[in-house]
């Protein structure tokens, strides 16, 4: 088991989501940044599947009532065991009773932490992920107790670590496909779309982010269709939304983009004040 000390800002568990459940309005959910999820699940050995810790932001405490390995992949909060720092993307034993927290932001928004054999939340719809009204949580709270697998006691840490590229984080380039609704588009407006620079506005959430500039607007409306996570949408304003991991699977709004699958992952880890541009993939 693992015990909150304290829940930080807004963290959940995760894993590779819903997928199939979009009939009954379920949304997809799992990790913002699956990259940086499968990373800290392959530097274990565990199955891409198992879930884990989603941190946002950092400010999260957490004790291990139990041994274990871990791995910490994705942002850097800071985390420090008892009073050692841990390094990022590389197996730490654990001890019963140790304490791991999660300091200040220092790149990134989400950071995952593994355990060795996932946490064994429960499963709903063939998923852990949390989402509200359909898990019985939908972000941890202090004094929750997380179960773990219980840790073989022939394993043998390793001591390698992976190399990490800040590109990932740090990338001014977003790229993306056309959307089903692109060509309606004026030539204008799709030059716009790719000669502007955008900025990351403060509401930003799983569900989407929605960016602070605008494009000229003047499209008739369309019939509610599916959507995506990285779907773009072009709203009545002129405000342009990326919907992320917890969005809807219909919307009404046109969809101009659809960002990369790689994209999604490093747009996660953007936050309010970011700037990029959208760089056009050919399909």
């Amino acid at each position: 088991m693992i015990k909150i000390l304290h829940p930080g800002f807004f963290n959940t568990i995760q894993d590779k989501g819903r997928v199939g459940f979009a009939e009954f309005g379920v949304p997809i959910s799992g990790a913002m940044d699956s990259f940086s999820a499968d990373l800290a699940n392959h530097i274990l050995n565990n199955s891409l599947e198992n879930a884990l810790l989603e941190i946002t932001f950092g400010g999260c405490s957490l004790q291990f009532l139990e041994n274990t390995i871990i791995c910490i992949s994705g942002a850097d909060f800071l985390a420090m065991l008892n009073d050692t720092k841990v390094s990022l993307n590389t197996q730490v034993e654990i001890r019963k009773n140790d304490v791991l927290t999660f300091g200040k932001r220092i790149f990134g928004s989400y950071a995952y932490l593994a355990v060795t054999g996932g946490f064994q939340s429960e499963i709903k719809l063939k998923s852990r992920s949390f989402f509200q009204n359909i898990t019985n949580e939908h972000l941890l709270k202090k004094g929750d107790l997380l179960p773990i697998s219980s840790i073989n006691k022939e394993y043998s840490i390793s001591n390698a670590s992976i190399k990490f590229s800040k590109h990932h984080f740090e990338s001014k380039e977003i790229y993306c496909y056309k959307g089903p609704e692109f060509e309606i588009l004026t030539d204008f407006q799709q030059k716009a779309l790719f000669e502007k620079s955008f900025t990351i506005s403060k509401e930003i959430n799983r569900i989407g982010y929605k960016l602070n500039e605008f494009i000229e607007n003047n499209l008739p409306q369309i019939l509610t269709s599916a959507v995506l996570p990285g779907t773009v949408q072009l709203a009545p304003s002129g405000k342009l939304i990326v919907l992320m991991r917890d969005c809807q699977v219909t919307g009404g709004y046109p969809r101009i983009l659809q960002l990369s699958e790689n994209s999604i992952n490093q747009f996660a880890q953007k936050t309010t004040n970011d700037t990029f541009r959208f760089s056009l993939l050919e399909n």
